[in-house]
């Protein structure tokens, strides 16, 4: 996978995460992910379908997971369900490979509705012929990762 591909998918993390919740991601380390499992245990889950396929998948920690679930709804933590942990999880995933998407033109891809996953005990697919890219996040309430893989097509997906 081409590196350049990625960094729509780093920018879009940043500006949701500043705009959405008022928080500064730290850029950590880069690497190509090994193994199928996600890195944290909430996850969202959107595939990239066009000119080019393959699936983001944002990966948040516990801790992050609820406290930005906290500051969108404006709750206490303490009064959140896991179904409003999950809502929020997919509305960061959709926020980020949408903003992603547009930076992305000319793949000419749809993005799927994302799919919100609790625990690590899974497997995300990735197309087959691409090593995934880990980009590893801090912020104040913990640490998260986008997870990226996908390559063009050498004829439109219909």
């Amino acid at each position: 996978m081409n590196v350049e591909y990625i960094n729509p998918f780093l920018k879009a993390a940043h500006r949701a995460f500043e705009t959405m919740l008022g928080c500064t991601l730290e850029k950590k380390e880069l690497s190509l992910k090994s193994g199928h499992q996600p890195t944290y245990e909430f996850s969202g889950i959107i595939g990239l379908t066009g000119k080019a396929i393959g699936t983001c998948v944002l990966s948040l920690s516990r801790e992050v997971a609820y406290k930005a679930t906290s500051t969108l709804l404006m709750m206490p933590e303490d009064e959140l369900t896991k179904d409003d942990v999950v809502d929020a999880v997919g509305e960061l995933a959709n926020v980020v490979a949408g903003a992603a998407k547009a930076e992305l033109e000319e793949f000419s891809m749809s993005v799927s509705l994302p799919n919100v996953v609790i625990g690590t005990d899974f497997e995300v697919a990735f197309p087959s012929n691409v090593t995934p890219i880990i980009v590893h996040f801090e912020c104040p309430w913990g640490p998260l990762c986008v997870e990226v893989g996908f390559a063009p097509v050498s004829a439109p997906v219909s």
